[in-house]
């Protein structure tokens, strides 16, 4: 196993968590007032609860599905009689569905938002990095279902669970369990990973709103309007 094989799947996934647990608690403790999702609604309203809708409900379920299925260990799958086949079909179709549903949504919000004169003037530079690297995330998990496709047997699946399981758990060997994986698997953790620690410099904090309060997520639609 190479050195970089050893930071990037061994030693970056730490760097990566600890720039995202701390960077999002010293942007709460400093810059509150930044603490949101910067509504651009007043601004331009088309194709913004399309596109909205879409990349929500894809990512939201891309990111439970992989923390589901990568951390829940494979003891709990036996017992519940599902077999490394027939999880790793479950994890293409549902993956396929949910990442090309976020992909769709996030393409309409790039085109919404940079072919509007207003919207692509106020845009920060840091979020067009974010949404340009959530695309390429998305694209590069969707490139790996063609790859799983000529490795149903599912052990490349129990390879990426015991990687995530170790690296959560602190054992030194979990690099190793990613280094003859694809390298459209690769780079896919890569950017992964890199996400979180672009995520607390972005407008991506407000997702900490929803998960601290039940009532937030329950809460009646918001209508912002234009007078």
């Amino acid at each position: 196993m190479s050195y970089l094989d050893q930071f990037l799947f061994g030693i970056y996934p730490y760097i990566a968590l600890a720039i995202f647990l701390l960077g999002s608690l010293v942007r709460f403790e400093r810059e509150q007032y930044t603490w949101k999702s910067e509504s651009t609604q007043m601004l331009h309203r088309g194709q913004l609860r399309l596109g909205s809708n879409l990349f929500h409900i894809g990512v939201i379920g891309v990111f439970f599905g992989h923390l589901g299925g990568l951390l829940t260990p494979l003891s709990v799958w036996h017992a519940l009689g599902v077999t490394h086949e027939a999880k790793q079909l479950l994890a293409m179709v549902a993956g396929g569905i949910l990442g090309g549903l976020g992909a769709l949504g996030l393409l309409i919000l790039l085109y919404r938002r940079f072919s509007n004169p207003r919207l692509a003037a106020i845009t920060p530079f840091r979020d067009k990095v974010l949404l340009l690297w959530l695309l390429a995330t998305l694209g590069l998990g969707l490139a790996t279902i063609p790859v799983s496709m000529g490795h149903l047997d599912g052990h490349m699946m129990t390879l990426f669970m015991e990687w995530a399981q170790r690296i959560l758990t602190f054992r030194g060997d979990a690099a190793s369990f990613v280094v003859g994986a694809p390298l459209v698997f690769k780079l896919h953790i890569f950017f992964g990973l890199t996400f979180f620690i672009i995520f607390p410099f972005t407008r991506m904090v407000h997702v900490w709103s929803g998960f601290g309060s039940v009532g937030y997520i329950t809460r009646a639609w918001q209508l912002v309007r234009p007078r």
